[in-house]
C-alpha cells in the first residue's frame, strides 16, 4: 500500500469537486422568479364565499364545537368513489 503518491492520482478529489461548486456560485446563477398574472390576482380578490356555504360552514362549525357533527359514512364513500371514477 502506497502512503505517499506522487502525480495526478495524489490530489484530493473533493478539493477539486469543491472548487467545481465555487465555480458554479460565482458565475452567477440566477434566482427562481414568480410572476403572478393581473387575471390571477384580480380572481384572487373576487372570490367571496356565497353567503349559502359560508351558513353551511358557520352551522358546521357549531355542530363541531358542540360535539354534535355525526358524519355519514355512506354518502362520504360515495363521494369518493364517484371523485375516482369521474361520475
Amino acid at each position: 500500500m502506497k502512503i505517499n503518491n506522487i502525480g495526478p492520482s495524489g490530489v484530493n478529489p473533493y478539493n477539486r469537486n469543491f472548487n467545481k461548486i465555487e465555480n458554479t456560485k460565482a458565475s452567477g446563477m440566477k434566482a427562481d422568479k414568480l410572476e403572478i398574472s393581473s387575471q390571477a390576482k384580480e380572481l384572487q380578490n373576487s372570490s367571496q364565499i356565497p353567503e349559502q356555504r359560508q351558513a353551511r360552514v358557520d352551522e358546521l362549525k357549531k355542530q363541531l364545537e358542540n360535539g354534535t357533527y355525526k358524519v355519514d359514512a355512506n354518502a362520504t364513500a360515495k363521494s369518493i368513489i364517484d371523485f375516482y371514477f369521474k361520475k
